[in-house]
Parts: structure tokens; C-alpha cells; sequence
């Protein structure tokens, strides 16, 4: 209460000394340049100077990108035209001195020429605005309401974004005039420029607008049909949808990368021909992950995300339950809306538990130090990542399996994650208004659960010991079986690339590794053979234990032999059997009801 206080009166403040908006202007008026041009309007700030800065990264995508190296030389003018002196101060701040002057325009270019989900691009074809790539702010006018007018390139005819329209809507000159609360929401609503396809439906007690932009094999009444029925199993996870209008902006590519969440719209970067067979359910479970981020991390969320500090990392060790949670429900959404079978959605868990434990990473990496680490490891592979790392996505997601079995266990199929996350909702979001601590989640869940988890969170959160996985999904009629066979191992992936068969990756401590092969080494030659990728391979898979491979290497065109002995590795696998019980059967049901 003390906190919210401070904020109203910090508010009341600053809304009295700035007296009116902060105003930007967007054009775009030769898109074939890549270049955006940006007018910030500041009326009435009180003092002699002030420092404009460029975001470092984009909320949802935890990567210091250096968005201020796309900005070109920053200029500053008075109400009378009068250029002012701006001098950086640092990587992305901007010092300006404005002396008396009564309203500062601050001018900049944008080069914007990277066509994915947290940067902009404009080209003849069509504009995207990711916000914390474009529009700077001022610390101190960060919680003032404001204007955007967007001046579209004369051949875009079309605006898809969740921001709302002005009361003055289009203006004679063909511009469009947006109004945002604060800075946080302006750069948390991504447009889409150009001559997109648009349609809406309602679903979840919401108007839902979707623009897509690139040709694709996509049939728009069929999506209308499955994204609302998407929409309304993942809002039913919660029982409340907070929006009552939401925008998916949707780009048919060549290389579909996934999606990044906001707090009312999403923008989704997909294949274009993915729309058919296996393909559009992928699709249909990123609709349900990044919907379901509307309230698993928009609102449901680590008290570090929010509101944010553009200028720097903002670490959270609970990634795993904000991409780990989110990426279970998004294939449990599919289950529960006819899209999967139980049967066909068994293997996705098990699938998903092999790949965590089959994988090095997994027992070095502990999964919190996955969630806190993403800015330096998770977004920045290298070859050895393989064998240090653990994605929190997929092991955040078992563990929501384990959580949601231990919950329907405890509770005797009344009650599952859902209604967990139904309770941090409640408590956090609707009644604090504010995120929570790690120790918080756990006290909660604990609360929730009514057992002691510290020694659970010891060994599994922070500590990368096994499960106990039998344990765990016995009691919803799942017997865990370990079928972990030891064979005969190389040790190193390898592929074809200018007709060379060169390494790709080495796990640690394998027989590749102790015979001192390395990444980029080219491998020309095995037992006396000259050898391609196929014949290579072909090899391979025919080795045994304590066999003595004569490879002739290439590093840095050096010629060099190594003898590799053939060791055994035992990759951790398991299987899932079903338990016939009467007990089980209901709990079971429940799990994995539609």
C-alpha cells in the first residue's frame, strides 16, 4: 500500500510539471532506405536539460540487442526551429541541452532491416514496428500518457495494432493517431503497416483482430474457427479473460522464429506453408503459448518483469515457469480442444522427459541458473552448449507436468496446476497488482500443495538431480519405466557442408572428445577410406567397444591423424506404462481430460 501510494504521487507529479504529452511522429517516406523517421515531441520540461536514451532489449526476448546501434545522428530544435546541442553520453543515451526553450523536438532515423518477432523492419513491401527498437523515452516521462501519429508510406493502406485510436482518428493527410497510458504500453503494442490481411472474430468474451502479412497456404475461415477455439480452452485455463480486444499480427516467411508475447497482442513469425498436417498444429499450439502469455508472464509473473529497465538485463531465475508453465499448457490446450488424442499426447510428455534427461546439459546446468543466465547463454549457443546448458522451456515444462500430476495427486482429481496459477492470478495480480519473488512462488506452491518443498526445490530447481518420475506419475496412472541401454558411441555429430564432412558438435567426455577431435575439424578419412557424410555415418553405425578408429583430420588445412577408441554411452530413457486401477483411472481422466 505504502508503494502504490509513492507511485500515485509520483504520477500526480510528474503529470503536473510536464502539463501535457509526450508526442511522437512516425514516417516511413522511402521504405526501399530501411529507414524509419522519428519525431519525439516534449512540451513544457521543466529544467535546462534532459537525457533521451534507446531501449537495449525488447521485453520477452532476453537479449541486450544495442537497439541505439540502428540509430543514426540524433538532432534536437527548439518551438522556433532553433537547433539545440545534443551530445551521447553513453551507448544509448542522449544528453539534451534545451535552455528555455518551451517544447523540444528530438529527430532521429531508425535503420530497420531485421524481419523478426522483437525487431522493425520497412521495406517497398510492408513496415513492422517492435517499439523498444524505434521510439526513445525520457526516464522521467516514462509514466506520462501520450500521442503517436504514424504517417504511412503513400502505398500502405492498412494499421494492425492493439494500441487504441484517438478520438481524432485519420486525419486529412492520410495520418493515423494512436493514444498509450505510458511509455511501457506504447513499446508493448507491435504495428504491422502495410496491406495485410485482416479479419476478427470473438472468443473469450473478446474481439480478436488478426493481420497477416506474406503469402501462405492459410484458409481464413478455418482459423477463425480453431484460433477461437484455441483461445477459448486457454482462457478457460484461468477463468478470466482481462482483454476485451486482442491483435495477432501473423508473418508468413521462409523461416518461421516463433512468437513474442504482449500484454493484448502477440506477433507470430511462422513458415508460410505450414498451415496443413503436422505443420498447422504446431501453429495452433504457438496461437495457445502465446495467447496463454497474456496471463503466464504479462500478469502472472517474476516481480523483476515489471515494469522494466531498458537499459539493462533484467534477471529473474523463474523463466522456467514463465516459458517452462506456458510451453505445457500449450500443448495441453491442444488436448483439451479435440485437437490431440490422449494417445497422441502422451508421447509429447515422454518425448519431452527423454530430451531433458538424455541430454549432458541437463546435469550441469541447474534450471533456475538456465532462467537467470538466458542473457549471456540461452540467446548466445556456442558449439559446447550442448553439453553445459538445459533450455528452460523444456524442463520448465516437464517439471509443470510434475507440479500438475503432484497437484491432481494431492487434491484426489479436483484440482491441477490450472488452479495454482488460477491463485497467483488472484493474489498477485488482481489484488497486489505486482509480481512476486522466487521465495513467494514457492511459499505459494507449498501453501498450495501443503508439503514442504524446499528440499524438492534443493534438488531439482537449483540442484540438477533425476526426479523421481515413477513416483510422481504413478499416482495419475503413468508406471515410469527406465529403458536406458548402453551402446557403442562415437561421440560426434558431423554434416555436409561444401561436400566436407566436417564436425559439428562433440559431446563431452566421449570417445571424440578424448581422442582430441574438435568442432570445424574436417574429417577426410576413416581406417584407410576417403569418407563423405553418408559413408561416414554408414561407419559409424557399426562401431564397437574398445574398436580403434584411424581418422585423417583437417584443422586449418593441417593434415593429422587420430586414433579414437569406441567407448560405450548409456543415453537416459524411459517409457511409459499404464496402471489399471480404479483410483488411477479417475486421476488419470482427469489429467488428461478435454
Amino acid at each position: 500500500m505504502f508503494k502504490s501510494s509513492l507511485l500515485i504521487i509520483f504520477s500526480i507529479c510528474v503529470s503536473f510539471v510536464f502539463g501535457q504529452n509526450v508526442k511522437y511522429n512516425l514516417r516511413m517516406s522511402r521504405p526501399q532506405s530501411h529507414y524509419f523517421e522519428v519525431e519525439m515531441e516534449i512540451t513544457d520540461f521543466k529544467g535546462s536539460s534532459f537525457d533521451v536514451k534507446m531501449p537495449v532489449w525488447a521485453p520477452g526476448s532476453y537479449l541486450v540487442r544495442e537497439f541505439s546501434k540502428n540509430v543514426n545522428l540524433v538532432r534536437a530544435f527548439d518551438e522556433n526551429g532553433k537547433e539545440l546541442e545534443v551530445v551521447k553520453k553513453s551507448k544509448n543515451k542522449w544528453n539534451v541541452t534545451k535552455g528555455s526553450a518551451k517544447k523540444v523536438s528530438i529527430k532521429y532515423e531508425v535503420y530497420a532491416f531485421e524481419l523478426s518477432v522483437r525487431t522493425s523492419f520497412v521495406d517497398l513491401t510492408h513496415a513492422f514496428v517492435s517499439g523498444t527498437s524505434v521510439f526513445m523515452y525520457i526516464d522521467e516521462c516514462k509514466n506520462l500518457k501520450g500521442n503517436l501519429e504514424i504517417f504511412p508510406f503513400k502505398d500502405f493502406k492498412i494499421i494492425s495494432t492493439a494500441l487504441p485510436i484517438s478520438k481524432d482518428g485519420i486525419s486529412k493527410d492520410h495520418s493515423y493517431e494512436y493514444v498509450f497510458e505510458n511509455y511501457d504500453q506504447l513499446v508493448d503494442c507491435p504495428i504491422e503497416i502495410g496491406n495485410q490481411e485482416v479479419f476478427e472474430f470473438n472468443a473469450a468474451g473478446a474481439k480478436h483482430t488478426v493481420a497477416i502479412f506474406g503469402i501462405g497456404n492459410h484458409n481464413i475461415d478455418l482459423l477463425k474457427v480453431d484460433m477461437a477455439k484455441i483461445i477459448e480452452k486457454t482462457a478457460a485455463i484461468i477463468g478470466e479473460n482481462p482483454n476485451k480486444n486482442y491483435t495477432f499480427i501473423i508473418h508468413n516467411v521462409i523461416d518461421g522464429q516463433g512468437g513474442l508475447e504482449h500484454l493484448n497482442s502477440t506477433t507470430l513469425s511462422v513458415d508460410r506453408w505450414s498451415y496443413e498436417g503436422s505443420g498447422y498444429l504446431d501453429f495452433l499450439s504457438l496461437v495457445a503459448h502465446e495467447y496463454f502469455h497474456l496471463w503466464n508472464v504479462k500478469r502472472i509473473r517474476p516481480i523483476e518483469l515489471g515494469p522494466f529497465n531498458y537499459d539493462e538485463e533484467n534477471y529473474t531465475s523463474l523463466l522456467w515457469v514463465m516459458e517452462g508453465f506456458t510451453s505445457y499448457y500449450d500443448e495441453l490446450v491442444l488436448l483439451r480442444a479435440g485437437y490431440y488424442t490422449p494417445e497422441m499426447y502422451l508421447p509429447k510428455i515422454l518425448s519431452s522427459l527423454n530430451y531433458v534427461e538424455g541430454s549432458v546439459g541437463t546435469r550441469i546446468q541447474p534450471v533456475a541458473h538456465a532462467s537467470f543466465d538466458a542473457w549471456i547463454k540461452s540467446y548466445r549457443p556456442n558449439e559446447n552448449s550442448s553439453n553445459t546448458t538445459m533450455t528452460y522451456y523444456s524442463r520448465g515444462a516437464l517439471l509443470a507436468a510434475c507440479f500438475d500430476a503432484m497437484i491432481i495427486s494431492k487434491h484426489e482429481g479436483k484440482k491441477g496446476l490450472d488452479h495454482f496459477l488460477q491463485q497467483l492470478y488472484s493474489k498477485f495480480y488482481k489484488k497486489l497488482n505486482r509480481g512476486f519473488s522466487e521465495a513467494e512462488f514457492q511459499e505459494e506452491l507449498e501453501s498450495f500443495l501443503g508439503e514442504d518443498l524446499d528440499q524438492f526445490f534443493k534438488d531439482y530447481i537449483y540442484g540438477t538431480k533425476i526426479p523421481d518420475y515413477n513416483g510422481i506419475f504413478s499416482k495419475v496412472g503413468f508406471k515410469v519405466d527406465y529403458v536406458g541401454i548402453a551402446k557403442p558411441s562415437f561421440g560426434a555429430t558431423v554434416s555436409n557442408v561444401g561436400g566436407k564432412v566436417i564436425v559439428k558438435s562433440i559431446r563431452a567426455n566421449s570417445s571424440a572428445e578424448e581422442a582430441g577431435l574438435s568442432v570445424n575439424d574436417e574429417v577426410v578419412g576413416c581406417n584407410g577410406f576417403r569418407v563423405d557424410q553418408i559413408s561416414f555415418e554408414g561407419m559409424m553405425n557399426s562401431i564397437s567397444v574398445g574398436q580403434i578408429l584411424n581418422l585423417l583430420v583437417s584443422r586449418d588445412e593441417l593434415l593429422f591423424e587420430l586414433k579414437v577408441k569406441i567407448s560405450n554411452y548409456e543415453r537416459p530413457q524411459y517409457k511409459f506404462n499404464p496402471i489399471d486401477s480404479s483410483k488411477t483411472n479417475l486421476l488419470k481422466d482427469y489429467w488428461l481430460r478435454k
